[in-house]
């Protein structure tokens, strides 16, 4: 279970495919290293988020860690079309009893949306994201969404797609600030929401 706030910006250092799955190696930035003393940062086997979805390290050499990903992974993610030097963004797990910033984010992807717009207004953002109608209609005005694994609030919300707000510090720390029109991204929509639906169109017959 991730919380949608993101540590840190990562590198990919090396993709090599093998078959239809491919294994990425990620550089995690300095900043990540915020551990507790004698607490790894990072070990074989954890968990991780990148750009929202959740991937198994398979090795870790120093700062930078090994991940494989099928091919159910790639064609619901963009992490199919990431290069080497593209910047991810990175969360590991929310620790039992730590502080839910955020939002409850499964690191299961729904989907991949599209940047439409990116409209400055001075230092902020507002961007518009195009989505397939099956997962606008999980998401509500005021409600959350992941995108690049980032929790963010929907401003406004229309069949096939939806408006949110960034704040300088949020374009600085992560990929959304570099992410410009036609760009893919991760969606994952709230948990909440699907829930909700699936009980609406049992009620309904559907």
């Amino acid at each position: 279970m991730f919380t949608g706030l993101v540590e840190g910006r990562g590198t990919i250092r090396e993709i090599r495919s093998d078959g239809t799955a491919v294994r990425l190696v990620v550089e995690a930035p300095a900043e990540l290293d915020g551990r507790v003393e004698g607490d790894l940062l990072c070990q074989l086997g954890d968990s991780v988020a990148i750009n929202g979805c959740c991937l198994t390290v398979v090795e870790v050499d120093g700062n930078c860690w090994a991940f494989e990903a099928g091919a159910e992974t790639l064609s619901k993610t963009n992490l199919g079309k990431l290069a080497e030097g593209d910047p991810v963004n990175l969360e590991r797990p929310l620790p039992a009893g730590g502080r839910l910033g955020g939002h409850f984010v499964q690191g299961h992807v729904d989907g991949v949306g599209t940047v439409e717009s990116v409209q400055r207004d001075g230092e902020w953002v507002t961007m518009w994201f195009r989505v397939p109608a099956e997962l606008g209609r999980q998401m509500v005005t005021k409600g959350s969404v992941t995108i690049d694994g980032v929790s963010l609030t929907l401003v406004d919300v229309e069949p096939e797609r939806f408006s949110v707000a960034l704040i300088p510090h949020t374009l600085d720390v992560t990929t959304l600030g570099v992410r410009q029109p036609g760009d893919a991204v991760n969606i994952e929509t709230d948990i909440l929401g699907k829930y909700v639906l699936k009980f609406m169109e049992a009620a309904n017959g559907q």
